[in-house]
């Protein structure tokens, strides 16, 4: 197996890790119902995308 040579140290760990940082998701507003949404998906409250009916949802 292969092993490390020198001892990676905190500086080199934290460059390698500084693009694995969390973002928040991009929420908006439903145009149907108001409820908060990913853009581009089928809103889970109401079933409606671009303001169609694309799943029937039960109450």
């Amino acid at each position: 197996m292969a092993v490390p040579f020198r001892k990676t140290s905190k500086s080199a760990k934290n460059k390698r890790r500084s693009h694995l940082a969390l973002v928040a998701s991009n929420l908006v507003s439903c145009e149907n119902c108001g409820s908060m949404i990913k853009p581009h998906r089928v809103c889970r409250e109401c079933g409606f995308y671009k303001g169609k009916e694309v799943k029937s949802v039960q109450d």
